[in-house]
């Protein structure tokens, strides 16, 4: 079990980890610089940037589904096929970005609008900054896919330049284009774009100088798609949860709604800083079952459970320490930080926990699992967070009972993947599930 030692599972986390939080880093970036606006801008910010999650999410099961993929070809000693994965995965991507930044033109007014509520300056304020944003979504699925097939032949470190340099240098740009030129809401979305289109060209560039054949291949193609149906199903889930969590704090006002964004973004950054663990997981579980060795891909789940779990109370010790000073970074309004508190005693409880439940996704997306994890999710979703959020609004609770939402669904799927860490049912070897 040496290759699985600690060592090696840092090796590949602590690069992935600086990958994982650029973007949601970037967005506090965002949020902060947007936040001193002013209350309408910020809850606007909030509404424009939840539909703009789709995009992400996208990203997510694409990165996900190419990585255990990959793994299980390059751990079988087939590093070409392994790349292959990712030409027809940056396909998919490029393809599937044009479609969302052309459909968003449309639909961002009716989204904005729904979500927002009676709020229409809110709303309107959204639509435009969505309008503009989307436009980085080809960069953004395409930089997901070079992610993906790289964490499958164990290389973070590429990724890691390219991502924590677009990034950067979009870092520097936001509050260039907010404030001396002027363009306030829109330039934080101008901002988002540079960062997304620089990140995919430089992800594409590094599939060309592989060296390996860039046609497009519809049977790959579609067996990926059958992967990520799965995936796809799953994030549904969480779609449909958060935006209706963001639905109802928009219904208790401006100053609930923009507290919300400012600790659910807290909440997205952390929990993509803890998904370090799993990506680690996903490549060396995908390896090790791709060469055979299920017993090995057992023994690091249940290790790799263990620092997902560490790492999580890590993670809340440190918000825990900042509850007094991190919301006023974000908004300089009594009213939004006095809201942000009320859901910070649940945002430092349940990192232990999403620790765990982070890190066996992982273990699970490793193995290609996946049907396993879309039937969990759809589970705490439908009968956990949308019932309980609704709940809340109905009982008018407020941004704690949202978050007591949150609990819950994090709890059911806890339960549910130790339940299957436990069977061994997902240790399926083979160079292709």
């Amino acid at each position: 079990m040496s290759e699985y030692s600690l060592r090696r599972v840092a090796s590949l986390a602590l690069p992935a980890l600086v990958v994982l939080a650029a973007e949601p880093l970037y967005v506090l970036v965002d949020t902060a610089v947007v936040g001193h606006l002013g209350r309408l801008p910020l809850a606007a910010l909030a509404i424009g940037g939840t539909v703009m999650s789709v995009a992400a999410w996208l990203g997510a099961i694409m990165a996900y589904g190419t990585t255990g993929r990959a793994a299980r070809r390059y751990g079988s000693g087939d590093r070409a096929s392994a790349v292959a994965e990712g030409v027809q995965a940056s396909w998919l991507a490029l393809g599937a970005g044009v479609a969302l930044a052309v459909a968003m033109q449309v639909a961002a007014g009716p989204l904005a609008r729904t979500l927002a509520g009676t709020d229409s300056d809110v709303a309107g304020a959204g639509a435009g900054w969505l309008r503009i944003a989307v436009l980085g979504a080809p960069g953004l699925l395409l930089a997901a896919a070079g992610n993906g097939w790289m964490r499958g032949v164990q290389d973070t470190r590429r990724p890691l330049r390219y991502v924590l340099g677009a990034n950067v240098l979009s870092a520097a740009l936001c509050p260039v284009l907010v404030y001396p030129l002027g363009m306030g809401l829109n330039g934080s979305a101008v901002a988002n774009v540079v960062a997304q289109t620089v990140s995919g060209v430089l992800f594409l560039r590094a599939i060309v100088v592989e060296r390996v054949p860039l046609r497009p291949h519809p049977a790959m193609m579609r067996q990926q798609v059958v992967l990520g149906r799965d995936l796809l199903i799953r994030g549904a889930a969480f779609q449909a949860s958060f935006l209706s969590a963001t639905a109802v704090a928009a219904r208790f006002g401006t100053a609930v709604v923009a507290a919300h964004q400012i600790t659910l973004q807290l909440w997205f950054f952390c929990a993509l800083a803890l998904d370090a663990v799993a990506i680690a997981a996903q490549s060396l579980v995908g390896a090790a079952l791709g060469a055979g060795h299920d017993a090995e891909a057992r023994e690091l789940g249940r290790r790799i459970a263990v620092i997902g779990g560490v790492c999580g109370v890590g993670f809340a010790v440190l918000v825990g320490a900042g509850a007094g000073v991190v919301p006023a970074w974000f908004s300089s309004d009594p009213a939004v930080r006095e809201q942000a508190m009320v859901a910070w005693p649940w945002f430092v409880g349940l990192l232990p926990l999403a620790g765990i439940v982070y890190a066996l996704d992982g273990v699970l997306i490793g193995a290609g699992d996946a049907r396993f994890l879309r039937n969990a999710t759809i589970v705490a979703a439908v009968g956990g967070f949308l019932p309980a959020i609704w709940l809340a609004y109905a009982l008018e609770a407020g941004l704690g009972g949202i978050w007591a939402g949150l609990a819950l669904f994090i709890v059911l799927r806890l339960v549910t993947l130790l339940a299957r860490l436990r069977s061994g049912a997902w240790a399926v070897v083979g160079a292709v599930r």
